[in-house]
């Protein structure tokens, strides 16, 4: 008994303390059952707001047309999942026993670990697609902001509130121009950019209306920000029809109006009723509260001038440092004071008086300012007076050059090179000088009247637009004018009938430009002084009358762009005084009349017009400057002779022409041929086509190095994709090459482009025995479609790189192994080499042998490598060649590998790329590693790639991962919808 008892004895011991615990384990359980279920209640409170952000978001990029991972799909259905098994047990808590809120209480305690765990996961998601989603709810509006006006940021803070409110749907924001309304609105958007993740709009919208409304335009801006394309031929009722179908998909949306001028049917433009759709807002701006009340907006905010304060502040930053001075500083203040407070008129003055030292010059500016006797007693005429006083600081030049910016509609983004041509033309700039120069002094003026808040940047680069109540304030001065600056300006208006009676002898310049205009009449009142007539854009315009254009016997510019007439009448000689002709996109225009009385011409612009031969008397236009025949794709004639009596000519601009330029003695007889552009000692600009490789010596050619900028298509087919040093282009396509010698151009080409050509290692071969020297400024270099070996044979290979300063290769469809193949013939070094693309070499197993003359590429940036089948690796080196610390490409930073099946490593396993930015992996399986370690991991902005390939990816240490997550956007969904739409097409 007793050793029965000393072997019972630890056993029952160990089970009573085991029941023990299990007893305290379940009593635990069952007290905590109440704090388990308000925990669990404040969880699901937690995972539900961000699976409303998630939802929201997903919402955002389907209407956006963008993917959407499948992790996030899988995420809201296990939120569903776990939602519908906590609220289960929460309904069934009440009626269950003791003995089993034990058991509930740990089942509570599971699904409470996954609320968190989900919650974890959902807001990581949200930071991982903020990319994709967050960023195009708002696009943000350039512009100045407010932060000096008190009173405006206080009726900022107002509107913002009243978004937020359920009470309020339609906002409106009035005052008169010029005041500041849309700076206001632009820092409402602007706000909600910079607050993205929590502003409450599934979409944000800005679309401008401007005083002359087009319904297709806003509907176009408002499509376009919506990613929808414009059909071809649409008509406005579809369109609204499918914009209004887009919108009742958004969650909810603020449409932004800027400078309504008119009611505006929010139906026509699609726009659902936002008294229906729950969350959607309109905030438009007026200058009449009418309009805001004809739209029926709930709240109207006036925005009134700046009180004294703020004007001076603002003032004083636009007139600068000479503010601070005593003696100017008191006249300065009633200068401002002047203003009367309008934000437009205080930034022009200001900006006019800048730097002005002279207490004389003050003291005349505020004279003017209250001497001016209004010339109407409308609010608008206020704002011209302190307008005038900019204006009439002006020189002249510089007056005549900003009213004619008025000539263009309203809101309408102007050329820089199109406004410089038309003041040439005007003789607001001297002609004496070329073409160069006029440039030059034209974007000076265009930057000196921007520096005086009298234009502004326009949608474009390279192109300005005038503030609409600057362009009002011109054609006030033009329309109350008698000297030569009266103008008619109707621009833009859906000016049907011709204004006939508007035609009066002291009319200087008229614009009767984008309209709809049917029918010209045959005669009005002689304007004998008339220099400028604008009538492009008019498409319905079929026919110019012959004794129209003897109505204005001084035209100067004459421009029928965009018009449907098919002939110009004979009168047209008689315009011994026109600079301009422009005919451009005249794609009906077939005939042009003997141009043999226009001696003083300066630009003639044919430009994809129907003619089949160049015009009658051209060869007498010795003043002709610029000759622009681009897309004449009918153009089958030149005779020669012709272009070497245009002695003047600085622009010959003949891209994608069907004209090809004969080689003396391989072409017809009579046609005109290279050797005659030769001729043209003041040409600096061209663009031709050619039909063969011209073989003539270097001595005979001098003549390539006087262009500043040409573009050479030799061959039938010759064409080819933009670089980024295409200032003095050679495009050789289709021929033969094995004969042909091209150091000559290689000499003065920035890039070369070779596609489709045979015999171009014998080309290459003559190329090294024949130079003497590199071709310093070669810096592109394209060759495509060529299926021969390019291999050096005989021994040819060249002594020193023959292009030093290579800053681009670009390889498709070319049948080498490696590059080195090439690198070979022409002795490349590659040591200036940016940028490198690799298409479709079918042949290509390695990227580049390392080794002897290249050990790295030291400034290569970006590396393109797409639909290489057999390429096995990026860099081929020996181990004692290249250390194995080193970075072959210590400067890249963009690398975009596509569709490379065989391809296993970018590099050794030991490098990293220090500076690497951008990756993009689609297609490429076997590779499993990045050149990416912790220790650069920080610096990569953004890895793009296939979902199975990034799950398989090793990495030195988990931290790099981690690093990386959140910078991964899958392209898994987006290359499935492009191979959609694509078989579609």
């Amino acid at each position: 008994m007793d050793c029965l008892g000393q072997m019972l004895g630890p056993i029952l011991a160990e089970t009573g303390r085991s029941m023990w615990r299990s007893t305290y384990t379940r009593a635990t359980y069952t007290i905590r059952f109440k704090s388990n279920i308000n925990a669990l209640k404040n969880a699901l409170d937690g995972l539900m707001e961000v699976q409303n952000k998630v939802n929201k978001d997903l919402k955002t990029l389907e209407i956006k047309r963008k993917s959407l991972h499948v992790q996030l799909r899988r995420w809201l259905r296990d939120v569903e999942e776990i939602v519908s098994e906590a609220k289960s047990m929460h309904e069934g808590r009440a009626t269950c026993f003791l003995s089993l809120k034990c058991r509930l209480s740990k089942k509570l305690v599971v699904i409470l670990e996954k609320v968190k765990r989900l919650e974890k996961q959902g807001v990581e998601l949200l930071d991982i697609f903020s990319v994709e989603g967050k960023s195009e709810l708002v696009e943000k509006i350039l512009g100045p902001s407010i932060p000096y006006q008190t009173r405006a940021s206080e009726m900022l803070v107002k509107v913002v509130n009243f978004l937020r409110s359920d009470e309020v749907q339609k906002i409106g924001v009035w005052g008169m121009g010029g005041v500041g309304k849309t700076t206001l609105v632009r820092e409402l958007n602007n706000k909600l950019w910079k607050e993205a993740a929590t502003q409450p709009f599934g979409m944000v919208i800005w679309a401008t209306v401007s005083k002359e409304f087009e319904l297709a335009r806003v509907q176009k801006q408002i499509a376009e920000r919506l990613d929808m394309e414009i059909k071809l031929g649409e008509n406005e009722e579809k369109l609204a029809r499918r914009i209004f179908a887009r919108l009742e998909k958004v969650s909810s949306f603020l449409l932004i109006l800027d400078d309504v001028w008119k009611p505006i049917d929010l139906d026509q433009l699609g726009i659902p009723q936002t008294d229906g759709h729950k969350g959607s807002k309109i905030v438009l701006t007026s200058r009449f509260l009418e309009v805001c009340q004809s739209i029926k907006t709930d709240m109207n905010f006036r925005v009134d001038c700046l009180c004294e304060e703020e004007a001076w502040e603002l003032f004083c930053q636009n007139a600068g440092e000479v503010t601070r001075s005593d003696r100017i500083r008191p006249i300065a203040k009633k200068v401002s004071r002047e203003c009367g407070g309008l934000p437009l008129a205080i930034i022009t003055v200001g900006m006019a008086m800048r730097g002005k030292k002279m207490v004389k010059l003050w003291k005349h500016a505020l004279k003017e300012l209250k001497s001016s006797v209004p010339y109407v007693k409308s609010i608008e005429e206020k704002i011209y007076q302190p307008l005038k006083l900019s204006y009439d600081l002006l020189e002249q030049k510089m007056k005549s050059c900003l009213l004619f910016c008025a000539l263009f509609p309203e809101d309408y983004s102007i050329e820089v090179a199109e406004l410089v041509k038309y003041w040439t033309a005007a003789g607001f700039i001297d002609e004496i000088q070329n073409h160069g120069y006029l440039m030059n002094q034209g974007i000076t003026l265009v930057e000196n009247l921007r520096d005086s808040c009298l234009l502004e940047e326009g949608a474009h680069d390279d192109t300005v637009k005038m503030h609409d109540v600057v362009r009002d304030f011109a054609i006030w001065v033009m329309s109350s004018s008698k000297d030569d600056s009266h103008a008619l300006v109707m621009s833009g208006t859906g000016l049907c009938e011709f204004p006939e009676e508007k035609f009066v002898p002291s009319i200087r310049r008229v614009s009767l430009m984008n309209n709809k205009l049917k029918k010209l009449p045959n005669q009005v009142v002689e304007c004998v002084a008339l220099s400028a007539l604008l009538l492009q854009g008019n498409f319905h315009l079929e026919e110019l009358p012959d004794g129209f254009l003897l109505s204005f016997p001084a035209l100067r510019i004459l421009n029928l762009s965009g018009t449907r007439i098919k002939s110009l009448p004979n009168s047209l000689s008689k315009l011994h005084e026109l600079r301009s002709l422009i005919l451009r996109d005249c794609y009906y225009l077939e005939e042009v009349p003997s141009l043999e009385g226009l001696t003083k011409i300066l630009v003639l612009d044919l430009c994809a017009t129907h003619i089949r031969e160049s015009p009658r008397g051209l060869e007498t236009l010795n003043s002709l400057r610029l000759l622009d025949l681009s897309r004449t794709h009918n153009l089958e004639s030149i005779p020669a002779g012709i272009i070497p009596q245009l002695s003047s000519l600085e622009v010959l601009d003949m891209t994608l022409s069907h004209f090809h330029w004969g080689v003396q003695g391989q072409t017809q007889k009579g046609q005109a041929t290279l050797e005659e552009i030769a001729c043209l000692h003041r040409l600096s600009v061209l663009s031709i086509r050619v039909v063969c490789v011209p073989p003539l010596s270097p001595e005979s050619n001098s003549w390539t190095e006087r262009l500043k900028k040409f573009q050479l298509f030799i061959g039938p087919t010759a064409n080819s994709l933009p670089t980024r040093h295409d200032k003095r282009r050679v495009t050789i396509s289709s021929l033969n090459v094995s004969e042909a010698f091209i150091g000559w151009l290689l000499v003065n080409t920035t890039s070369l482009v070779m596609n489709h050509c045979w015999g171009l290692n014998e080309m290459l071969e003559n190329l090294v025995i024949d130079s003497t020297s590199s071709f310093n400024m070669l810096k592109s270099l394209t060759v495509e479609s060529f299926g021969g070996s390019i291999r050096p044979a005989g021994g040819c290979v060249a002594q020193l790189d023959l292009l030093p300063n290579l800053e681009e290769l670009h390889l498709r469809r070319v049948n080498l192994e490696t590059i080195r193949e090439l690198v070979g013939h022409l002795g490349l070094r590659f040591e200036t080499l940016r940028h490198l693309e690799v298409s479709r070499c079918s042949r290509l197993k390695c990227l580049l042998s390392l080794g002897n003359f290249i050990c790295f590429l030291p400034n290569l940036q970006e590396i393109h490598v797409s639909f290489c089948e057999r390429l096995q690796e990026l860099f081929e080196y020996s181990p004692g060649e290249v250390p194995a610390s080193a970075s072959v490409v210590p400067a890249l930073r963009v690398i975009k590998l596509r569709n490379l099946p065989r391809l296993r490593r970018l590099c050794s396993q030991e490098m990293s790329w220090g500076c690497l930015e951008h990756v993009e992996v689609i297609r490429c399986n076997l590779v499993k590693n990045l050149p990416i370690s912790s220790s650069n991991a920080h610096r990569v902005k953004e890895v793009r790639g296939e979902t199975h390939w990034w799950n398989d990816l090793t990495w030195d240490d988990n931290s790099t991962r981690e690093t990386l997550q959140p910078r991964w956007l899958t392209l898994t969904l987006l290359i499935s919808d492009f191979q959609q739409k694509f078989r579609e097409r």
